[in-house]
């Protein structure tokens, strides 16, 4: 026997458990809240931007194979940024209380497409802080100089900022994420929860389960119309009675 579900079902299902669904929802909602206002760590981000030319050459004059072999060479001074080699001076220098590999997981190295500028980002979570690290890490690498290239120049020291905000955690959206998944949450075990629920409760549910025809319904009479329904033959009895006498 094949099984179909109406919209209409669906809805008395989403009905019957409306309390549950929202339950759901608000505690994911109300804990991602807690968690994200009282909970984590505030990061906050600076980026400064270098640009490394491989020669001082004048810019008419430039070679473009030059600037092809520049820009092949950027992933090797984003590597050479992250290495031991720069991050243990910028921590004698800075006096941190953290190793090399510590450092590095704070620092992101990118470059700008097809160009010889790159963009050094610092987390942390003090946003000065940040700042300095991002600077003194364009600073070292500068002085280093570790591939002996011609030209380095800082485009933009990192600055903070008033009233600068931190990039994580961001608190709506992660309000936004758990109010989405909660409600999915939600409808999801509501109608595990139906499907689970093999109880008998009305005709339908005996005609789907047992496949058998109904032949008859035994109404369920309430305790109040049992009483008036007694009430009321006690009264013709007792009318049957008196015309009874009277005859």
């Amino acid at each position: 026997m094949e099984e179909t579900i109406s919209l209409k079902d669906l809805f008395e299902t989403l009905k019957k458990r409306l309390l549950l669904i929202l339950a759901i929802t608000l505690t994911a909602v109300m804990v991602s809240g807690i968690v994200s206002f009282f909970f984590l760590t505030p990061i906050y981000q600076a980026s400064t931007q270098i640009l490394v030319n491989k020669s001082n050459s004048d810019q008419v004059n430039y070679n473009p194979a030059e600037l092809q072999t520049s820009l092949q060479l950027i992933n090797t001074y984003m590597v050479i940024i992250k290495s031991p080699a720069i991050l243990d001076k910028v921590i004698d220098e800075m006096d941190l209380d953290i190793t090399s590999a510590q450092l590095s997981e704070k620092i992101t190295v990118g470059s700008e497409k097809d160009s010889q500028v790159m963009n050094i980002s610092v987390q942390d979570e003090d946003a000065n802080r940040a700042a300095d690290l991002a600077n003194k890490i364009a600073e070292v690498f500068k002085e280093e100089n570790i591939m002996k290239v011609d030209n380095i120049s800082i485009l933009a020291n990192a600055q903070v900022t008033d009233g600068q905000s931190p990039i994580k955690p961001q608190p709506v959206l992660n309000i936004a994420i758990a109010l989405v998944v909660g409600l999915m949450a939600g409808i999801g075990l509501a109608f595990l929860l139906e499907y689970l629920d093999n109880t008998v409760k009305n005709e339908q549910d005996v005609e789907k389960n047992l496949e058998l025809p109904i032949l008859g319904v035994i109404s369920v009479i309430e305790d109040a119309k049992m009483e008036e329904m007694k009430r009321r033959r006690t009264d013709r009895k007792t009318r049957s009675r008196g015309e009874s006498f009277g005859s």
